[in-house]
């Protein structure tokens, strides 16, 4: 059988050695957590939402005033239209009398 160069007692000192030697030595510290690492607390994840759920409604509420607007717009350029040509339409009936009362008083 082979001769053993340490001996089990050797082998319990240097064990206990090295355990007190990591137990003395400074701790290595933990990682500072980043914003993606921490955990959110339920009522910042409630406000978080309502904040988004805001945004969203207010969004909306843009996006109407828009369509509304431009539907106006169209509205108005319609009647502009409808204006320019009653007004030509005047215009037109006010040559026409003024040329047939030019007629007449010659």
């Amino acid at each position: 059988m082979q001769k053993l160069l340490i001996s089990p007692a050797h082998l319990t000192g240097v064990c206990a050695i090295l355990l007190l030697a990591g137990c003395a030595s400074d701790p290595v510290p933990l990682p500072a957590p980043t914003p993606t690492q921490s955990i959110l607390s339920g009522e910042r994840m409630l406000s978080e939402s309502k904040d988004i759920a805001n945004l969203a409604e207010r969004w909306k509420k843009g996006k109407q005033l828009i369509d509304e607007g431009g539907a106006l717009i169209r509205d108005g350029k319609n009647k502009i239209d409808e204006g320019n040509r009653l007004i030509n339409e005047g215009e037109k009936i006010q040559r026409e009398s003024e040329e047939n009362y030019n007629k007449i008083k010659i």
